[in-house]
C-alpha cells in the first residue's frame, strides 16, 4: 500500500487519558447525584460528550458538560501523558512523507489543550475533533472532512484507534483500519469488528504502511 496519510484516534490511542477521563466522570457523577455504572460510562467513552450527558442526565446535559469540563481542565496536565514511542514513531512517518492527522470525538478545547500538552500539535497537519462536524464516530464524516482537508484517499488512508467505534469508523469511510492493544477495547472486542489489523505496539505500524 502506497500510505498517503495515518490518521489517529486521540484518548486511549495516542494519549494515555482514560485515566483521566473516568476521573472526571466520577467526580460529575457525584456532584449530580448520578448513580455510577462503570461499565455504563466506559463504554460510551468515544462519543461526543453531549451525547453522553444526554444520555445519563437528559436536559441537564449543558450543565453535565460544564462539570466534565471544569475537573478534566483543572485535572488535565496532572493524568495526561503520551503512549511510549508515540513522538518517535509520528517523526518516522513524517520522515517518510505521510500526511499526519487526529480524528476525534473530543470536543475542541480539550483537543487543542492535549495535542499541545503532548507536543502532538506539531506534528499533525489536520485535527478534526466534535466541533467540526455534524455526524460523529461511527459515521465517517469525520475522518472524510480530514481527508478532504489533506487530500488523500481513503484507499490510501490508514485510520488507527483503540474504541469499536473508530474501527467501524474508519471501516466506513473505506480506510484500511488499525486497532491498539492498550486502549479502551480489549483485543478480543476490536477482533469481533474485523479490523484490518491490531497493533501491539508502534513498531508494528511500519507493516501496514
Amino acid at each position: 500500500m502506497n500510505t498517503e496519510a495515518v490518521l489517529f484516534d486521540l484518548d486511549g490511542t495516542l494519549v494515555d487519558s482514560l485515566p483521566l477521563i473516568v476521573r472526571t466522570y466520577r467526580h460529575v457523577f457525584k456532584e449530580m447525584d448520578i448513580p455510577w455504572g462503570n461499565d455504563d460510562v466506559v463504554k460510551m467513552i468515544g462519543l461526543p460528550l453531549k451525547d453522553i450527558g444526554r444520555r445519563f442526565v437528559g436536559e441537564a446535559a449543558p450543565a453535565f458538560e460544564e462539570r466534565y469540563q471544569y475537573y478534566y481542565h483543572r485535572d488535565h496536565d496532572l493524568y495526561t501523558r503520551l503512549f511510549p514511542g508515540t513522538l518517535e514513531m509520528l517523526e518516522s512517518l513524517k520522515s517518510q512523507g505521510i500526511r499526519l492527522g487526529i480524528v476525534t470525538s473530543k470536543g475542541k478545547p480539550g483537543t487543542t489543550r492535549t495535542a499541545a500538552f503532548t507536543r502532538l500539535d506539531g506534528y499533525m497537519d489536520v485535527m478534526i475533533t466534535a466541533h467540526d462536524v455534524a455526524r460523529h464516530k461511527p459515521d465517517p464524516e469525520p475522518i472524510l472532512t480530514a481527508l478532504a482537508t489533506l487530500h488523500a484517499q481513503a484507499e490510501r488512508t490508514i485510520f488507527i484507534g483503540d474504541s469499536s467505534y473508530d474501527i467501524l469508523t474508519g471501516k466506513n469511510a473505506g480506510c484500511l483500519t488499525l486497532g491498539v492493544a492498550w486502549g479502551l477495547d480489549s483485543r478480543t472486542e476490536l477482533e469481533k469488528l474485523s479490523p484490518d489489523g491490531i497493533l501491539a505496539s508502534w513498531e508494528e505500524l511500519q507493516e501496514y504502511l
